[in-house]
């Protein structure tokens, strides 16, 4: 019986010499979420503040996990076919607005788990509004090397109200100044390039897509939940809009689930 054994044993691994297959390997991650994040404090001020302990669980589940956090623009290089892989369980961070809570509450949890972060501002806020960062609070953050900055159009109109209210030619107008104008001021102000876009609300459509191809913005970003792989858009990529609702184990099955296997990610 033993004899017999090995021989089978020895078949099986003559077979596999001879036909040169190697181990399965694990099937390299072809779909990565994007966490979208507006507001944090102390307690739940709204539907698009979550607390900051609640941010700090996150990002502690994600370093005792195995997630890696990524650059956005590592995620958009992978997307666009100018990276060959991603890090195994690669998971994006942005934040829509530029509330002054990012330097406040998130900034310093930010740099004690050291994850870098996409900010997307629409800077007729900036140093404008008593709710929004300052200039100078933006060129700190940028200068840490934790935080990029890109664009969230000029001052973040609903298009969908803005295309019914005004005439073609004026709509067409509104979205140059909202889409080049941003881009401009961002790069005026901070420098470094500003190419990436998190649309108002999460609103996109054709005419969108295009007008933000003209303006000079390689991707950009929707709320659609689900994870962001090759099939999308790159003009209109996924996000997941994180909320104070994202306890430990709701966060766990949302990671879990972003994540499909090679085989469902296309």
């Amino acid at each position: 019986m033993r004899i017999s054994r090995r021989l089978c044993l020895a078949a099986m691994l003559a077979g596999v010499l001879a036909s040169g297959a190697a181990p399965a390997q694990p099937a390299p991650q072809t779909a990565v979420p994007v966490l979208a994040y507006h507001r944090f404090g102390a307690t739940v001020a709204d539907s698009m503040t979550i607390r900051t302990s609640t941010f700090e669980s996150q990002l502690r589940y994600l370093s005792t996990h195995g997630y890696t956090v990524i650059p956005l623009r590592q995620l958009v290089d992978y997307l666009a076919g100018k990276q060959a892989a991603l890090p195994p369980r690669a998971v994006v961070i942005t934040v829509d607005d530029g509330h002054r809570s990012v330097w406040d509450e998130m900034r310093p949890l930010v740099l004690r788990y050291r994850v870098p972060v996409t900010l997307f501002i629409y800077p007729s806020a900036i140093s404008n509004a008593p709710y929004a960062l300052t200039w100078q609070q933006l060129q700190a953050l940028q200068a840490s090397g934790w935080f990029d900055i890109q664009s969230h159009t000029l001052w973040h109109p609903n298009f969908k109200q803005e295309r019914r209210r005004l005439t073609p030619a004026a709509y067409r107008q509104l979205l140059r100044q909202q889409l080049l104008g941003s881009r401009q001021r961002l790069q005026q102000m901070l420098g470094g390039e500003v190419a990436l876009l998190a649309w108002p609300y999460g609103i996109v459509d054709d005419e969108l897509m295009q007008a933000a191809a003209d303006a000079g913005y390689s991707a950009a970003f929707t709320l659609a939940a689900h994870a962001a792989s090759r099939a999308d858009a790159p003009l209109a990529l996924p996000r997941y809009l994180i909320s104070d609702a994202y306890g430990e184990r709701a966060y766990a099955r949302l990671l879990e689930q972003a994540q499909p296997s090679a085989a469902s990610a296309h």
